[in-house]
């Protein structure tokens, strides 16, 4: 008979996550990940058998939840659409900032594994997240720019997928270049910049 869990699982993915969109697959040891989730080798390898399937579980929480939180901010009705773009920029820098207050960038998990296509060869269901997430987020991008433009905080432009694309590789941008040590506030200056290009 299986031994009870003595972990929250979600706490555990919340864990590996946090390691893994830092330091990447191939930098993130097995004691790294029982650190970070106290947790027991054992306990870790019964529940989720190796790192590759605790790396896939863990990308598919770390997918949906940054997806969550950047929904929250451009589904609120509340602030026009280009309130609401410069308000995700805002969030992104701010995690920056208090990643960096603690000795490091934020890092991505999701940008982290596009850069190593090895990991998506290794598991289909690595590029079936990625590219889930990748199209979910376009997608509340464009909406955003697509309310922007009916409200006339967004002036018209290119099409909105392009807008979509500006902005997540914005994003992205500041996630590779906080790893290479650039400041918050000179990234947030920079983010602003490329955002003008949208926003008029």
């Amino acid at each position: 008979m299986a031994r009870p869990r003595t972990f929250d699982e979600s706490v555990v993915l919340e864990a590996a996550a946090a390691q893994f969109r830092v330091h990447g697959f191939a930098d993130t040891s097995t004691e790294q990940l029982c650190e970070a989730a106290d947790v027991r080798r054992s306990s870790l390898y019964n529940a989720f058998t190796s790192k590759d399937e605790l790396f896939v579980r863990a990308l598919d929480h770390y997918a949906s939840t940054m997806r969550a939180r950047q929904e929250s901010i451009l589904t609120d009705t509340s602030l026009s659409g280009a309130e609401r773009l410069r308000k995700l920029i805002d969030a992104i820098i701010e995690e920056e900032r208090v990643a960096r207050a603690e000795g490091h960038a934020a890092g991505c998990m999701g940008v982290h594994t596009l850069m190593n296509p090895g990991l998506r060869a290794r598991d289909e269901r690595i590029a079936r997240i990625l590219d889930r997430d990748l199209r979910e987020r376009l997608g509340l991008l464009e909406d955003t720019i697509r309310a922007g433009r009916a409200d006339g905080s967004v002036p018209d432009g290119p099409p909105a997928g392009e807008g979509a694309l500006l902005i997540n590789t914005i994003i992205s941008g500041i996630r590779v270049a906080a790893q290479t040590g650039v400041t918050p506030d000179i990234l947030h200056r920079i983010a602003l910049d490329g955002l003008r290009s949208l926003l008029g």
